[in-house]
């Protein structure tokens, strides 16, 4: 129990230091490992394994609406990058820059992606003649450098893995339904997958993406009230289009410009699951994301028949659930430690005792409970306890985050809130960007998004008094 009690021990409680609790985490639970290259980190098997299963999930619903993957290489001359001026101004001060190839100085420097629009661009103008060559809809799964200042595991790092989407169609109406569709992609995962609710909503003029004409966001609430944008899709219009000359002829004869889309996601998600389910114990992981749904812990597993019952019970669940047995000489409390910090949704106990009783215990990680079940029941009853599980860390967060909203109608709430009450701020704004950035400079909260579902929470603008029928979240944000 020493062993045991020093792994809970070690993690910082979230109530003391946020930060120190999160950095605790990410480590402890084997997520990631620091590297020598500053804000670029090795994702270790566990935390990589998280990826691959929100890939898996993203992938499959990208190609169920018609979306197909492709690869686009990693370096970008400078040249093609500066062809669209808004978006090299917005990514300029994070962009690494390759100048030599080998000893020998390059004739033309190339930046190493930070997103991939520039070459999407120039690949659609060669490949787009007619009408009949749209839609195009292309996926990228990679990973892209922004060379952060401030660097935090999954938040923010210089190397990061992402998706980028990218699209282009014949009309504005097509063009803005690919934009909402797949940001509601983003939300229905978060929600369904991750048990995270979110705001979905638009980007003020100031915060959209670097040359779209609309960016479309969902935002979801940490533990401590920030704000992390979790997803983004944006609508560029033909401003890229004009810009790389990606003309077709329509079924009139004439030559247009396409209207375009991109949206991506990256793994800042991961650090969404942690900040939103997890404890001062460790991590708590949605069962449909979690690697491991089930581990089963033999006790007294040197006595007979207990290693191999625990193996019985793995091949027999394997079926409904992901499983695995720690047959290591580790002592049983220890293992119920280390899979609390990992994570793992249900735990599985089975011992001598249990088995003259055809019986085990199981216990839930979110709460704690535990129940002991017969083993003639557990094909059923896993499955229906992963669901209960999920249904309850979504509830839980939103009722969270019902509590953590508030809604000012005046300067003195908007003090009173950005300074005494962490969360979501719903205040009126004119869409004037002096007091956008007056609320920046003075209450230290950005815009997160105006929400698709509006609430008039007043008459007039929180900061100038002018009458508006627009209503933001406001808030402080990773």
């Amino acid at each position: 129990m020493n062993n045991n009690k020093k792994l809970v021990e070690a993690i910082t409680s979230m109530d003391v230091d946020f930060a120190q609790w999160y950095t605790d985490i990410v480590k402890k639970a084997e997520l990631i490992e620091y590297s020598s290259v500053k804000g670029a980190v090795i994702l270790r098997p566990y935390g990589y394994a998280l990826w691959e299963n929100i890939q898996g999930y993203l992938d499959k619903k990208f190609k169920e609406t018609g979306h197909e993957n492709v690869y686009m290489p990693m370096l970008i001359p400078e040249s093609l990058l500066q062809k669209e001026k808004d978006h090299v101004e917005g990514f300029a001060p994070e962009v690494a820059w390759v100048t030599h190839g080998g000893s020998e100085p390059l004739t033309e420097r190339l930046c190493i992606r930070p997103t991939s629009e520039t070459l999407f661009c120039e690949h659609f103008a060669n490949i787009v003649q007619s009408y009949n060559d749209l839609p195009k809809k292309y996926n990228q799964w990679c990973s892209v450098i922004r060379w952060e200042k401030t660097t935090r595991p999954f938040l923010r790092t210089s190397e990061f893995l992402w998706q980028e989407g990218h699209t282009i169609h014949e009309t504005a109406e097509e063009a803005q339904e690919e934009t909402i569709k797949m940001l509601n992609v983003y939300a229905d995962m978060f929600r369904d997958f991750l048990a995270i609710p979110v705001v979905k909503g638009r980007k003020t003029d100031k915060e959209k993406f670097a040359g779209a004409e609309a960016t479309y966001t969902i935002e979801a609430l940490m533990h401590d009230g920030k704000a992390l944008q979790s997803g983004t899709s944006h609508n560029f219009g033909k401003g890229f289009a004009e810009a790389f000359g990606i003309r077709y002829t329509g079924k009139d004869g004439k030559l247009s410009h396409v209207h375009q889309t991109s949206w991506g996601l990256s793994t800042r998600v991961i650090g969404a699951i942690i900040m939103v389910h997890g404890d001062d114990s460790g991590l708590i992981l949605p069962p449909r994301v979690a690697p491991t749904q089930l581990m089963i812990i033999p006790v007294a597993q040197h006595k007979e028949g207990v290693l191999e019952k625990a193996e019985e019970l793995r091949g027999k669940l394997s079926g409904v659930c992901r499983v695995k047995v720690d047959a290591s000489d580790k002592k049983p409390g220890w293992k119920f430690s280390e899979y609390e910090m990992k994570g793992v949704p249900l735990r599985l106990e089975v011992g001598p005792k249990d088995i003259e009783n055809n019986q085990v215990v199981l216990v839930r990680r979110d709460t704690r409970e535990k129940m002991i079940v017969s083993m003639d029941e557990l094909e059923t009853r896993i499955p229906a306890l992963l669901d209960e599980i999920h249904d309850a860390l979504y509830e839980k967060a939103v009722k969270r985050q019902e509590e953590m909203t508030t809604t000012v109608t005046t300067p003195e709430e908007m003090r009173d809130a950005a300074d005494n009450k962490p969360g979501f701020i719903k205040a009126m704004w004119c869409k004037e960007l002096a007091c956008e950035e007056k609320i920046k400079e003075v209450y230290g909260l950005s815009s997160r998004c105006m929400p698709f579902e509006q609430e008039k929470v007043a008459d007039t603008c929180v900061c100038c008094g002018k009458e508006t029928d627009t209503m933001v979240y406001w808030g402080k944000a990773y």
